[in-house]
Order: structure tokens, then sequence, then C-alpha cells
């Protein structure tokens, strides 16, 4: 009825409670137009008696709460969905003659397709679906070849899928190893691989080895892996090459072996992000130079780390954690010494104090220290994040030292003298790294240090610290800050409250371990990573693409207290050597940002973006990615055979070659005997909530009044 097969109603109590209603509301209907004044004809009475009758229904029938329950079957048609790579590298020339024999499989699809069962794609960048008649029109033009993205809209499909078709040379060039996506999928997935499999003549820079991040003017080494087929005793020149400059050069003789490793000396000469490129000559009969060149991108940090010691005074402290950074080769070790009233070890150079990195505040600052050299940090840690690491060492001022403003701990009372206290580590703190030495736990040493200094006051951290350890004192724990760090805001510090430090270095440990040396450095790899915690993040999905190939952008937005920001503006800017770029991204989660762009021209670009919320600057980023550079597609132009077979074998399909590809429609016909299946659509329909009611219900109750009051009934 209606084209549906069941209708039902539900009520929230049971039927019984209604039917007695209805009579209820029946007589009462009745009893009210009994008698009339003054008395109308008996048509009249009848209608008004339905027109109250009627209303008051509705409003019971609206209490009940009924829904209305539809369902309808439907035969779902088995879908068939055939997907043609129309990537570039189906015009290799291989002898395979891999377009034209991809053109005659589709067209013998084509007049063998009934009743509609054959859905056409073509897949490369991105999925796009084929009219049947416009099969002619692929043209092989996508930069590259990514199968998962076939698997994710096969499974999003409201289709009856019976069969997946793949005509591909199965290279990919882009997202992950579809294996598991095509077995979950439970359809049988048919390939026809196209090209050859044959190894041809080639050689093939296959790796490129070296560290992501690297320091300006240390030497150090790129190793490429050089693969060669047929080419055995040949001569060849390698190349490498930073920003297209050249750098170096090699001539190498292919191995017998058909592999082999060649090492660059690498000195950069200054920070940033590079591209680096190792590109061999090509030799005659190759059968692609796609592939003799291999583009990567290091970072290049600056040579040295400018660390800054401030002392109030010279102190066992102060030398001691000098003697620890100058074993560093990375670090630059500056220091700004007080001795007397306005005297200093060396000149006063605020400079040195404008270059720092890091500063480690030993025993700063005192009663004697100069307001312009206090100002001076002040202003480097509060306005320019400078990470810090603080001693309280002889001379320091405890007054004075709240002026920083940047503490991780609050000062409640300040008492003369010293207690002699022992660093207990917290247990949920052991593995921390700014403790550890390699991948040594150190926390039995840590526990059983020589007793240091600390001022009598009382120190409580503040919210937003973390306390590594507390005091110790004649073997009995207490709770009190010695040692915190603070990650706050992009703002990053290490405290011990003590002084004496010095005689950690003391401590009877195995050979190998030195644990106030590595205490010391460690602070500074830990304050340094802050600098990594940006506010604004944004990086592209990849360095290296395919003209034509979409381009993607992430992005991670948080606020000055780290809290993830989901309503921020973010533009993209990209620029070439000849033109520029733009395009928005869009909130996709707590913080989290997508967006892309195509851009059909190749070379080298560098993108740009900025965060902005109600107008207000929240952070920026910026990096560089390739385009068409190196052609992905022809890199690897062998078919691949093991990929095809397995997806087919183990998804309960099969593979074929265009020779011998006839009997796949025949098995496609005989899945669609087995595949037809029947779909319950259901609905529901909540009557008591339809505004229509309710108007209806007010309707009957307004005509009835206007005929009460036609009549003069009372």
């Amino acid at each position: 009825m209606f084209g549906y097969d069941e209708i039902g109603l539900s009520l929230a109590y049971p039927a019984a409670y209604l039917f007695l209603a209805i009579i209820l509301i029946a007589a009462y209907s009745f009893y009210v137009y009994r008698y009339t004044i003054p008395q109308v004809n008996q048509s009249k009475k009848i209608l008004l008696i339905s027109l109250r009758f009627l209303a008051l229904l509705l409003l019971c029938f609206i209490l009940f709460e009924p829904i209305l329950n539809l369902s309808r079957k439907l035969i779902l048609k088995p879908a068939n969905l055939v997907f043609v790579d129309n990537s570039r590298s189906m015009t290799i020339k291989d002898g395979t003659h891999r377009s034209a024999k991809v053109k005659e499989i589709l067209d013998d699809f084509s007049t063998q397709a009934s009743d509609d069962n054959l859905t056409f794609y073509e897949f490369g960048n991105f999925i796009r679906k084929i009219p049947t008649d416009s099969l002619e029109q692929v043209n092989f033009s996508d930069g590259s070849t990514n199968l998962q993205e076939i698997f994710n809209y096969v499974k999003d499909s409201d289709k009856n899928v019976a069969s997946v078709t793949l005509i591909t040379d199965g290279v990919l060039t882009s997202g992950s190893n579809p294996y598991y996506d095509a077995i979950n999928l439970g359809i049988p997935l048919f390939t026809i691989g196209i090209g050859d499999t044959t190894q041809r003549k080639d050689v093939e820079i296959k790796k490129v080895l070296h560290n992501d991040f690297l320091y300006a003017k240390t030497p150090t080494s790129i190793i490429a892996t050089i693969y060669n087929k047929g080419f055995s005793g040949e001569y060849v020149m390698a190349s490498l090459y930073e920003d297209n400059k050249f750098i170096s050069q090699q001539n190498i003789i292919l191995s017998s072996a058909g592999i082999q490793n060649i090492s660059f000396n690498y000195n950069p000469e200054n920070s940033g992000e590079k591209k680096m490129s190792v590109a061999l000559t090509p030799l005659k009969n190759e059968f692609t130079n796609a592939n003799n060149k291999k583009i990567f991108y290091v970072n290049v940090l600056s040579n040295k780390i400018n660390v800054v010691l401030v002392a109030s005074s010279p102190s066992a402290d102060l030398t001691f954690i000098n003697n620890a950074l100058k074993r560093d080769e990375n670090l630059k070790v500056s220091s700004i010494v007080q001795i007397a009233q306005d005297k200093f070890l060396d000149k006063l150079n605020y400079q040195i104090l404008d270059s720092a990195n890091v500063f480690f505040l030993i025993g700063f600052p005192s009663d004697q220290t100069p307001k312009n050299l206090l100002d001076r940090v002040i202003f480097r840690i509060k306005n320019d994040k400078v990470p810090y690491f603080l001693t309280l060492s002889s001379g320091i001022s405890l007054n004075k030292l709240s002026l920083l403003g940047e503490l991780s701990f609050t000062i409640n009372q300040l008492s003369n003298g010293y207690k002699e206290v022992q660093p207990q580590i917290l247990p949920e703190e052991s593995n921390n790294p700014i403790l550890k030495q390699g991948d040594k736990n150190l926390i039995d040493l840590w526990n059983n240090l020589p007793p240091v200094l600390q001022p009598n006051s009382i120190f409580n951290p503040r919210i937003e610290s973390k306390m590594l350890a507390q005091d110790k004192v004649n073997n009995k724990v207490i709770n009190t800050p010695l040692i915190l760090i603070k990650s706050f805001s992009g703002k990053r510090s290490v405290t011990v409250l003590a002084k004496d430090i010095w005689k950690w270095k003391l401590q009877v440990a195995p050979k190998g371990i030195d644990l106030f040396d590595s205490f010391i450095v460690n602070s500074i790899r830990w304050l340094r990573a802050g600098e990594e915690q940006k506010l604004v993040s944004i990086k592209s999905s990849k360095k290296n693409y395919s003209q034509g190939e979409r381009i993607e952008f992430s992005a991670q937005v948080f606020d000055e207290s780290l809290n993830p920001v989901s309503d921020a503006e973010i533009k993209i800017k990209i620029k070439s050597d000849m033109n520029e770029y733009e395009t928005d991204m869009q909130n996709v989660g707590p913080g989290l940002y997508e967006g892309s762009i195509i851009i059909n021209e190749t070379g080298d670009f560098r993108f740009s973006g900025e965060a902005y919320i109600d107008g207000t600057l929240l952070g920026k980023d910026n990096g560089s990615f390739n385009i068409g550079e190196i052609d992905l597609e022809m890199i690897n132009p062998v078919m691949n055979y093991s990929l095809l077979n397995l997806l087919a074998k183990e998804s309960g399909g099969e593979f074929y070659t265009p020779d011998n590809y006839k009997p796949l429609m025949t098995r496609i016909n005989q899945l669609n005997k087995l595949s037809s299946r029947e779909k319950i659509i259901k609905s529901e329909i909540t009557l008591w909530s339809d505004t229509w009611m309710l108007l209806i219900a007010i309707f009957l109750f307004s005509l009835e009044w206007f005929i009460r009051k036609r009549s003069g009934m009372l």
C-alpha cells in the first residue's frame, strides 16, 4: 500500500488506554451537545459533536506520542566497478603498447556490458567517473597512482558492489600499501596487469641516507645507494647539489653485484632548510633516466648554541657548570661574572646577552647586580622567550629574584640560613630524559648524591611546573621541591633550589657515568627542545610532487596556554620564481586544519602560512616543496606483478594480462547472479511532534467556536 510493504503505528502507552479515551471523548462530546441553548437543528448538532470529538481526539492522540513505522523492500542490482589507471606511467614505451592495450580492453568491456552492470572510473591524482560512451577520452595524464583511494571509495559507496576490476601497472607513487584495505572489503578483486615485468637495463638511485638535522660548518656524510642492471663495469658520474648549486662530484665504476653505496662529504655553510639532490649522468641504452636523480631535504641548524652564564660572583658551581658545558662541541659558552660593585671578570658586553640562546643564571641576581643588566636579562626571558637554567648559588638575592616574573616556584616565607638536603627523585619521573645518561636509569645514583645547601625559606611549585626531585633530610623525604622544570606558553626553565650543586660531581658512580655533566647537558637539550614547540605548525604532506598532483597541507594551532584553537583563519601563500598562489585551510578537529591546491607549474616552491583569530596574529610557519623536477610515475617502469597478483588472490579474484582477460566478463556475470540482494528501508514519522496535527486541532476548535457564535449559543 502506497509503495510500502509494511505500515505500523506504535504508541508510548498501551492501545487499550487509547480506545478507552476514544469512548470517553465520544461520550463527552455527545453529552456537551445533548441539549443546546438555543436549540439547533439535528445536522448542525452532529457537526458540532464531530468537530469537538475530532479536536479532542487529536490532542489525546498527541499525548500517546504516536510514531508511524514504514518499511519497504528494495532489490539492489549488483554493481561491478572498473577502475582505469590514468597516470603517466601508462604511456611508458616498454614494447607492450600500454595505452593502446588499455583502450582495447575498455572498448571490449563497453560492448559486453549489459543492463548497466559495469561502471567505469579513472584514477590517478583522484577518482573520476567515466560515462560508458566517453571511455576513449582517458588520456593518461595524472601525476600519481594511489590505489588506497580506490578501496576507500568502494567502502563508502552505497552500491551493491559485486566486484572491483583494476586496469593498472600497479606502480604506487602515492598513498600507502592497499593490501589490508582490499582484503577487508570482502569483495572479489580482479586485476589486469599492464606493462612488462622484465627488468630492463637501467641505473637508479635507490635511496639516500642522511641526518635530518645538521649543523652549519660541521662536516657530515651523505650516502647514496646506486642500483644497476646490465651496466656492470661502466663509468658513471655522481654529483651532489644544494639548492641546485653544484657541491661535489665522483667518478664511479658500477659494481658487478648490481648495488653499491657512494659517500659524499657535505659541509653546510649556513642554517636553514636545504633542498639537496644526488644525480647520475645518463648512460646509453638506459630504459629510463627519470630515476637517475633523487631529491631530499635537510634542516641545517646554527653551528653553535650560544649559552651565556650569568653569575653574581665566582663560585665552584660556576666553574663546574662551565666545564660541563664546554665538553659539548656544539655549544658556544660565554659568561658574565660580577666580582664586585660595578666590576666584572671581563668587560660587561650586552651583545653577549642579545645573542644568547640559553641562559645559566648562577646565583643571579644579587643585591649588587646593576639594574641595566637585570632589566636586559628579564627582557630576553619575557619577550624573546629565552630558556634558562637557575641555581640558588652564593650571592643570590631572593627578593630580586622575584623580579624575573617567569619563575617555576613561589617563595612564601623568607628566612636566613641554609639546610643540607639530598635529592629524592619522584618515581613517576624516573625516566625523565633530563635525569638519564643514554638509556641508563640513574635514579639510585640520584637518590644517593652528596647533600647540597638550600635556603631555609619555604618554596612551593607553581601549578604549571613539574617537580622532578624533592628534598630528603636525614633520609626522610620532605614535600619541598629541589629540582623543578617548567614549560608554559613556549617558555622553558630548569631550576635547582640549592647551591653547591658542584658536589654532585663527586658522586661514586660506575665507570662511564658522569651524572652531573649529563644533567647539565640534558638540561640544555630539553631547554632547546622548547623552540620546536610552535603555536602554529604548517606542513605539506610530502616534499616531492608530480605535476598535476594535489598539494596537501596540514596545520596545528594552539593559543598561548597551548590549548587547541579551532576557529582560526589560516591562509597559505605559495610562491615560485614565476607565480604566486593562495589557498585557505579548514578546521577538521580540535586545533587541526587541512587544505589543498593543484598547481600545474613545475619547479621549487616556498609556502608561508599565518593563523589569525579575530584579526590577531597567533603565529606563522613556512616550508618548501618541489613539483615535477622528478616524474615519480616514470621512476619505476616495471609492472608490479607481485602486488596485483597478491591483491587478486587474497580477495577471491584473479590476476589477468591483456592477452588472457577474456574470461573475466564471464566471471563478472556469474557474480551478478549471486550478488542480487534485498535491502529493507525503514523510516519513522513522529506524529506527536508534527506541527500540522496541532494546527488541525486548533482549526477544529476554531471552527466549532465560529459555528457556536453564528448560532448564538453560549
